[in-house]
């Protein structure tokens, strides 16, 4: 039967989170559950492991001990034969599950609740027990909660020697146990004022996140954020107090370091003095801030390298007004293709992370046929600009220059600049879109979106003003030779990306590609010079450009080669000897008391490649890295990375660049900017 505290608990919830009155609750059952045996065979008086697994449907979740805010836990009632023990439930750590402005704890997905069975002595060997049991459940989804139960009943044979289990009924459990927390081989304690300090006494461990789940309701704000920070001999994380003042604070910490692995511990932590601890400024930038943070981040970064290969597609849009008439339109027309893409891509960004993709800004040009759709796209625009073949009428058609770009035409330039120049960073960007990720869906769309308008705003800007248009030459047949100029940037742009491609893809991606562009450049060829010709010659001519675009496409399909070593890791062309980043050669060097410079980079960020030519590159660098024997380890983000991308979390990143200096002996790394000279270098060198 289902106990009453769960069916009071479900009828709260379902108050709390009424849906409409049109929702409808299908019979089906929301969760199956089952339990299984580690192995089907039991000595007298020895003990088994068995695990209740829940199958809990998609968009629905059940509970932890703790179920937090709202919610009730599972619950089973044993019917078991004389002499049969059955131990309490070792429950896995589990997640926070926000429910409006309440924090609930539980499970998505299959989570296996373990418990251990216990023969008694004079069980007979040669019997099979059925072990019975009454399980119940809460379970919800974002709207509706409802009561469930089931009878599970499971069969043992007793064994005097009981046989092996099967190898991958073993690996399934330890994967369940990897789950359960241990005990904290650290001591613990807190301090209550205005925030509620956890301190754990772990000198040896830098983990880039850590979550409390406190095993009694009210200690803490469970909404609430939680910050982590690295102090002298330890890791503080501070919490918002709740109603009840705990005379000693008991819950499970789940740390996450910076390779990504978890670690759950059980801490009971006793009231202490807590070390001072300062936190990031990033947990500490409010909604407004960010949101100005993104807007001036999104400015600057048409300042960026990263922006150069498409500045030609910007030049012809501004060149192309017909005396300003048609400036406002456009201009709005560019701001909405900027910031629809800043929003998909952002949006992108958090689906992956709440998937459990280990993701982060630029995140596109990690997959090699991403690079080579938009090396191939690059050329097609050069191939356009160049007069090769003309788009049907909105784009590019016609003779009159005057009609060039018009609203669709500044709507995709706005796409492709944002496109090309995304996975790059720009100061203040970096802080915006840190803070974004840790929220919710819809304020992080809020900063995705200032990103956008402030990377679209000096376009729109120049569309509003009419002084600024009336300055602009009129057009006239010059532009033909201007717009034919501009191809070679495109040009250039998709000769970058085929480079990028070819550290990602090695040979056979980079022969995919290129075939891909001469494919495509007959078929513009063919479907160019075709088009004046007989209507016989014009269909032979269109089906033959069809083939060839089918083949382009094709050619970027198959740009997923053996990928190679990129170049980022060998150094920057010899300047400095450099070594692979990996959070265990950290871990040694900082060991070692050896003072490291990381550089997180990436091909495909021109910024990172400036950076490299005029800072990394600079005789006097190299000679103060040598004379401080200082490591330097390239974190090379080309292709996906979790370490490296959970490198950039730990430092409020989620893109590249990313320049991190540890002095002599210390434990935590200075941050450097984005843009980098050889003399900001220097001085940080030179200042340990």
């Amino acid at each position: 039967m289902v106990s009453i505290r769960v069916l009071v608990l479900a009828l709260a919830a379902m108050i709390l989170a009424a849906a409409p009155a049109a929702a409808q609750i299908d019979s089906a059952p929301k969760v199956l559950s089952r339990l299984v045996a580690e192995n089907g065979e039991i000595a007298p008086g020895g003990t088994v492991t068995v695990a209740l697994e829940e199958n809990i449907r998609d968009g629905w979740h059940t509970y932890w001990r703790n179920p937090g805010e709202t919610g009730g836990p599972t619950e089973l009632d044993w019917t078991l034969p004389p002499g049969w023990k059955v131990g309490a439930i070792e429950w896995p750590y589990p997640k926070r599950l926000p429910a409006g402005p309440l924090m609930q704890y539980g499970y998505e997905g299959k989570p296996w609740l373990l418990m251990k069975v216990t023969a008694p002595k004079n069980a007979k060997p040669g019997d099979i027990v059925t072990l019975k049991a009454h399980a119940s459940w809460l379970v919800c989804s974002a709207t509706l909660c409802v009561p469930e139960d089931a009878p599970v009943s499971l069969p043992l044979a007793v064994s005097a020697e009981p046989a092996q289990p099967y190898a991958t009924v073993v690996q399934q459990f330890d994967a369940a146990r990897a789950l359960v927390p241990v005990a904290s081989p650290w001591p613990a304690h807190f301090e209550r004022g205005k925030t509620l300090d956890l301190f754990l006494a772990a000198p040896d461990i830098s983990p880039r996140a850590a979550e409390f789940y406190p095993s009694e309701e009210g200690f803490i704000k469970g909404s609430a954020e939680q910050k982590l920070a690295r102090v002298d001999g330890g890791v503080v994380l501070r919490l918002v107090p709740g109603a009840k003042t705990p005379l000693r604070l008991g819950g499970v910490l789940v740390l996450t370091s910076t390779d990504g692995s978890v670690q759950a511990i059980a801490v009971n932590a006793m009231p202490g003095t807590v070390p001072a601890a300062q936190f990031a400024s990033e947990a500490d930038v409010g909604i407004a801030l960010a949101m100005l943070f993104a807007f001036l981040g999104g400015l600057i970064l048409n300042l960026m390298p990263c922006v150069l290969p498409i500045l030609a597609m910007k030049a012809f849009a501004v060149a192309s007004k017909a005396g300003g008439n048609e400036a406002a339109r456009d201009g709005f027309a560019y701001g909405a293709g900027a910031i629809l893409s800043f929003l998909v891509l952002g949006g992108a960004v958090l689906a992956l992370r709440a998937g459990g993709e280990a993701v982060g800004w630029g995140f596109q040009l990690q997959e090699p046929r991403v690079v080579a759709a938009f090396a191939l796209l690059m050329f097609a625009v050069g191939l356009n600009l160049s007069g090769v073949f003309e788009l049907p009428s909105g784009i590019t058609a016609g003779d009159s220059l005057t009609h060039k770009s018009g609203v669709a035409g500044a709507f995709f330039t706005g796409v492709l600049a944002v496109a090309v120049a995304a996975p790059c960073t720009a100061p203040f960007m970096a802080t915006a879109i840190g803070y974004a990720l840790t929220q919710g869906p819809l304020l992080a769309l809020g900063v995705f979106f200032f990103l956008g308008l402030g990377f679209a705003a000096p376009f729109i800007a120049i569309g509003l003003s009419p002084a600024i248009v009336r300055l602009l030459p009129k057009p006239g047949a010059w532009m033909l030779t201007f717009k034919q100029l501009l191809a070679f940037p495109m040009y250039g742009a998709a000769a970058w990306l085929v480079w990028v491609l070819a550290q990602q893809a090695g040979q056979v991606g980079l022969a995919a590609s290129l075939a891909s562009m001469v494919a495509f450049a007959f078929a513009a060829w063919t479907w160019n010079t075709s088009r004046n010709a007989g209507t016989r010659w014009q269909g032979i001519g269109g089906f033959v450009a069809f083939l060839g675009v089918v083949l382009a496409f094709a050619g970027v399909a198959m740009a997923q080669g053996e990928g190679q070593a990129s170049p980022m890791a060998t150094g920057t062309g010899g300047a400095l000897h450099a070594e692979a980043y990996s959070p265990a050669r950290l871990d040694q060097l900082l060991s070692e008391k050896r003072p490291v410079f990381i550089d997180a980079t990436a091909a495909w960020c021109i910024t990172c490649l400036v950076n490299e030519k005029v800072a990394l590159s600079s005789p006097a660098v190299a000679a103060a890295f040598e004379r401080t024997h200082t490591a330097y380890l390239v974190a090379d983000w080309t292709k996906r990375d979790g370490a490296i991308t959970a490198l950039l979390s730990a430092h409020g990143r989620s893109g590249v660049p990313l320049y991190l200096y540890y002095k002599s002996g210390a434990t935590d790394a200075d941050v450097l900017p984005q843009i980098l000279t050889p003399d900001a270098v220097l001085a940080e060198i030179n200042a340990r």
